[in-house]
C-alpha cells in the first residue's frame, strides 16, 4: 500500500526525485497510455511508485545513451530539455503546425541581453532589427517582438509568410470572435441538416462500446507495453470484426465515402468534410478585411490538417488515404477517419483566440513583417515600402543588426508539400522549384553543391542591408560539412560554433541528432 501514490503525489515525488518539473498531466498521460500501472482506490486513481521509478530511470538512461552517440562537445544546456511541451509551444508558436521549426527558447537565448559561460557577449540590443531570410513559421519574428526587437522575415512560400504575419499581427479579437461565431453557426446548421450528427453519434457510440470490450484502457495498453499480447495481430483481427458494423452504418445513413478524385482535397478528405470546408470557405470569402480573412483562412487550414483521411500515426507524414475504421497503433484501439470537422474547428478557433490574447500581453511596441520572395534576390526596400513603410524607414536609417535563421537542411523536407492542402484550399501559387535544398532534389553531390551556392547567394544579398559589424547565427545540421564553404563564398568567417542535442522530437523517428549554431561575422 505504501507503494501507491495519487496523481498529485506522484507528480510531487517524481519532480523532487528527478529534479525536473513533472506535472499531473504528465502522470495522467503515463497512466492513460499504459506506461505505468494504476488502480482505483476509494474512487481515486492510484499509481505504483516503483513503476514510475522504473519508467523515469529508463527514460533518463535512454537520454544518456543518446548523448553518448553524439559528439563530445555537445552543449546540453542548449537542448532546453527542462522546458515543458506547453512552454516550447507557447502562445502563437503553436498557431499552426510546421515541420522543421526551431524552439523559441533557442532564438531567445541568442537574441536577448543575457550572458553565461557559453554565450559571453550580447549580440542584439532592444531596438535593433533582426533578419530571418528563411522565416518559415515566424519563430524569430515572434521572439523578437517579445524582446523589443524589430524583425524582418523572407520566405519563398506565400503560405509560410501568411503563418508568420498572422502570428505577429495585432488582432481585433472582439471582431474576430464575432466572425468565428457566425461561421460556426453556419457550420453547425449544415452539420445537422446534412444528417451527419446521427451517423457520427451512432458510430462513436458503437466504437466506444466495442473498444471498451476489446481494448479496455489502460489495461490493454499496459499489456501491450509488457509484451503480453501481440497488439498488431490482435488489433487487425478486431478491426476486421468492427468493419462489418461500420459498413452497416454507412449503408443505414447513406454516407458517401468516395475519394477517387485527383486533387489533394478530393483524395485526402471524405465528401462530408469537403462540404463543410466549402461552407466555411464561402463565409470567409464574404469578408472584405484582408487581415481578418487571412487569419480565418489560417484557422481553417489548421482545422483541415487534422481532418485528413489518414491514421492518427501517419498524420505528420501521409501514406495512404483511410476511408474506414482501423486499428490505431497510436491509441491502441479501433479509430475512425473524420466525417465532420465541427469539433476541430471549434477547438482550434477557441485555442487561437486564447493564444493571440496571451501574446498580446508579452509583445512589445516594435515592428515585424514577413515578405514573400526568393531570399537570393528579394527586392527588400521596394516591398517594405508597400507592406511596412515604418520598418523600411528604420532599415534605411539604422540597417539590420544581424541574422538569426535556420536554413533548410539538404534533402530533408519539401516545405510546400507539407501544406499541400492549404495551397489548394486558398488557391495559392506554389514555388517548390525555387526552394533551396528540398527533399525531392535529394542529398547527392549536385544537390549539395546547389545548396551551398543557394545559401551563399542569400547571405550575400542580405549583407547589403546589414551593419558592418553584423552577427549572423545559422542553425544547421551540417552532416555534409558545407558551412565552411558557405561562409567562404559569402565572404564571412565562422567565429564560433554552438552544438546542441535535439532530444525531444514529435516525429515517429526519435533517433538522436545534433545541430550546430554557426556564428558568422564579416571577414
Amino acid at each position: 500500500m505504501d507503494d501507491l501514490l495519487t496523481v498529485a503525489e506522484a507528480s510531487d515525488w517524481t519532480s523532487q526525485r528527478y529534479r525536473r518539473e513533472i506535472t499531473r498531466a504528465n502522470i495522467s498521460y503515463l497512466i492513460t497510455y499504459g506506461r505505468v500501472g494504476s488502480v482505483i482506490q476509494n474512487g481515486a486513481v492510484m499509481v505504483y511508485r516503483r513503476e514510475l521509478e522504473k519508467y523515469y530511470d529508463e527514460e533518463i538512461a535512454m537520454q544518456r545513451r543518446a548523448m553518448q552517440q553524439l559528439e563530445k562537445d555537445i552543449n546540453l544546456r542548449l537542448s532546453f530539455h527542462e522546458y515543458t511541451e506547453s512552454e516550447r509551444t507557447k502562445h502563437v508558436h503553436r498557431l499552426h503546425p510546421y515541420k522543421g521549426k526551431f524552439i523559441p527558447q533557442l532564438v531567445e537565448y541568442f537574441l536577448d541581453t543575457k550572458t553565461d559561460e557559453y554565450k559571453k557577449d550580447v549580440y542584439f540590443q532592444p531596438g535593433d532589427i533582426v533578419l530571418d531570410p528563411f522565416c518559415g513559421s515566424g519563430t524569430t519574428l515572434v521572439q523578437a517582438s517579445e524582446l523589443g526587437l524589430h524583425a524582418l522575415g523572407f520566405d519563398i512560400s506565400e503560405f509560410n509568410s501568411l503563418i508568420t504575419n498572422t502570428k505577429v499581427r495585432r488582432h481585433d479579437l472582439s471582431q474576430l470572435v464575432e466572425h468565428i461565431e457566425k461561421i460556426t453557426y453556419k457550420l453547425m446548421s449544415f452539420y445537422d441538416e446534412f444528417g451527419l450528427r446521427e451517423f457520427d453519434n451512432e458510430l462513436a457510440e458503437r466504437l466506444s462500446c466495442f473498444n471498451a470490450e476489446y481494448f479496455p484502457s489502460p489495461e490493454f495498453k499496459l499489456r501491450v507495453r509488457r509484451k503480453q499480447i501481440n497488439a498488431n495481430e490482435y488489433g487487425m483481427d478486431k478491426a476486421r470484426k468492427f468493419e462489418s458494423i461500420f459498413r452497416q452504418l454507412v449503408a443505414k445513413y447513406d454516407v458517401n465515402l468516395d475519394n477517387s478524385g485527383e486533387s489533394f482535397l478530393e483524395r485526402w478528405y471524405l465528401p462530408s468534410i469537403r462540404s463543410e470546408i466549402a461552407v466555411i470557405s464561402d463565409q470567409i470569402k464574404e469578408i472584405d478585411d484582408i487581415n481578418l480573412t487571412d487569419t480565418l483562412w489560417l484557422l481553417l487550414s489548421r482545422t483541415i490538417r487534422s481532418a485528413r483521411a489518414t491514421t492518427h500515426l501517419d498524420l505528420a507524414t501521409l501514406k495512404d488515404p483511410v476511408t474506414s475504421t482501423y486499428y490505431c497503433r497510436k491509441h491502441f484501439k479501433i479509430c475512425k477517419p473524420l466525417f465532420t470537422l465541427t469539433n476541430w474547428w471549434k477547438r482550434y478557433t477557441e485555442d487561437a483566440i486564447r493564444r493571440f490574447a496571451q501574446f498580446d500581453h508579452l509583445r512589445t511596441d516594435t515592428l515585424q513583417v514577413a515578405l514573400t520572395g526568393d531570399s537570393r534576390e528579394i527586392p527588400v526596400l521596394k516591398l517594405l515600402d508597400v507592406r511596412k513603410p515604418d520598418l523600411a524607414d528604420l532599415v534605411r536609417k539604422q540597417q539590420i543588426a544581424g541574422i538569426f535563421s535556420s536554413p533548410p537542411y539538404v534533402g530533408m523536407i519539401d516545405y510546400h508539400e507539407q501544406h499541400a492542402y492549404a495551397y489548394e484550399l486558398m488557391g495559392i501559387e506554389r514555388n517548390d522549384y525555387s526552394e533551396i535544398g528540398p527533399l525531392f532534389r535529394g542529398k547527392g553531390k549536385k544537390a549539395r553543391e546547389s545548396y551551398v551556392i543557394g545559401i551563399s547567394h542569400v547571405l550575400k544579398h542580405c549583407k547589403q542591408f546589414m551593419v558592418e559589424d553584423y552577427n549572423v547565427f545559422l542553425v544547421a545540421n551540417d552532416r555534409f560539412g558545407l558551412y565552411e564553404e558557405i561562409a567562404e563564398r559569402s565572404r564571412m568567417r565562422i567565429v564560433n560554433q554552438y552544438k546542441r542535442p535535439v532530444l525531444r522530437r514529435s516525429e515517429n523517428d526519435k533517433s538522436p541528432y545534433s545541430e550546430t549554431i554557426f556564428h558568422m561575422q564579416s571577414r
